[in-house]
């Protein structure tokens, strides 16, 4: 399974080979391979696959997957809290 997520482009380092930038996902900022999106300017967004840039997307479709994103964190943290701790068959915890 594959998951790319969408970021906005910060910062653009051309003098560099490949071509790199930072990139900010919801204020976590990561150095992220632009070579692949030829063109892609400073506040554009970006769909990024382990660190590379695979391609370019509208910021509205950018900012509905980001909520999307967002919403599914909050539903798994409802999850998370709701369980209870497992125990060990053999009796140790």
């Amino acid at each position: 399974m594959c998951l790319a997520i969408p970021g906005k482009v910060i910062e653009i380092q051309n003098d560099s080979e490949p071509v790199m930038g930072k990139v900010s996902f919801g204020g976590i900022v990561k150095q992220i391979c632009l070579d692949w999106v030829p063109g892609i300017a400073v506040g554009e967004y970006v769909i990024v696959h382990v660190g590379f840039a695979i391609s370019k997307v509208n910021e509205e479709e950018a900012l509905e997957t980001i909520k999307m994103i967002m919403e599914m964190e909050g539903g798994l943290e409802e999850l998370n809290e709701g369980e209870q701790p497992h125990s060990d068959p053999k009796g140790a915890n």
